[in-house]
């Protein structure tokens, strides 16, 4: 865990929600990761740090909880490391500790859809954090798609998990080409496409949706979807966020653009 946190720099009133707003606009923020409103006011609380970018604190608030909690503790922690964590040492340290928190919950209850998902985003981001490359070798690509097909399995409705499958199969693609892709890992470009469109007719108003189907036409296409890339950070740049997650999305296609 990050010794000192790096503190959330875009702090906004609209992202600090109170118990009662945030159970008016659960359906919203959790729009992409199909999470249930908790019953247990502990982990409503760790989640409701998390909305408002109080990420070290949803952590603890999270883990201490247990339960559900650990799925607010894991995303807070990858988000976090992710976007904020300025030393790739320590990013990739918090990336690895999430990523062991997520299968231990996954493992206790394998029918939280969000749980598997959590595994497999926060492998994901550590795979990337160690090389793409490097992470297929060492056999974390097939631990990234069992986890995101088991979301989606699970919760057919769970876009985040749709866009994650997207972004696997293109991240895979990109570095290994399409004929050992598709032998080796089972990543195809039309299967990408497909949890790509999905994703983004499942939540269209999420800005990490749009950026990460940008990302995946120029890892699948090359130079020549530049410009239907960049419609999607464009996109991505013109949502209004809904919490501190988002914005830290939003800021990234602005980010893209420059």
């Amino acid at each position: 865990m990050a010794k000192k946190w790096v503190k959330f720099p875009h702090p906004d009133k609209a992202y600090v929600y109170d118990a009662a707003g945030l159970k008016k606009h659960w359906a919203r923020l959790h729009k992409g990761d199909g999470e249930p409103l908790p019953k247990d006011s502990d982990v409503l609380e760790a989640w409701r740090l998390f909305h408002a970018g109080e990420f070290g604190r949803a952590v603890e608030a999270g883990a201490a909880a247990g339960g559900t909690g650990v799925n607010a503790a894991v995303k807070a922690q990858v988000v976090y490391a992710n976007y904020l964590e300025k030393s790739e040492k320590a990013k990739v340290e918090l990336l690895q500790e999430a990523a062991a928190m997520a299968d231990e919950r996954r493992r206790a209850a394998p029918k939280d859809a969000n749980a598997h998902y959590l595994y497999a985003f926060a492998l994901g981001r550590y795979s990337q954090g160690i090389s793409v490359a490097k992470a297929l070798a060492q056999g974390y690509g097939g631990k990234v798609k069992e986890g995101l097909a088991a979301a989606i399995k699970l919760d057919p409705k769970h876009a985040e998990a749709h866009a994650g499958f997207g972004s696997y199969q293109s991240e895979v693609i990109d570095k290994v080409g399409g004929l050992v892709g598709a032998m080796t890992y089972g990543a195809k470009k039309e299967s990408a496409l497909e949890h790509y469109q999905t994703a983004l007719k499942l939540f269209p108003e999420s800005p990490i949706m749009h950026v990460e189907y940008g990302n995946g036409l120029i890892m699948l296409f090359g130079k020549a979807k530049i410009p239907d890339a960049t419609k999607e950070y464009e996109k991505a740049a013109k949502l209004k966020p809904a919490d501190a997650m988002e914005r830290l999305d939003v800021e990234m296609a602005k980010a893209e653009l420059e």
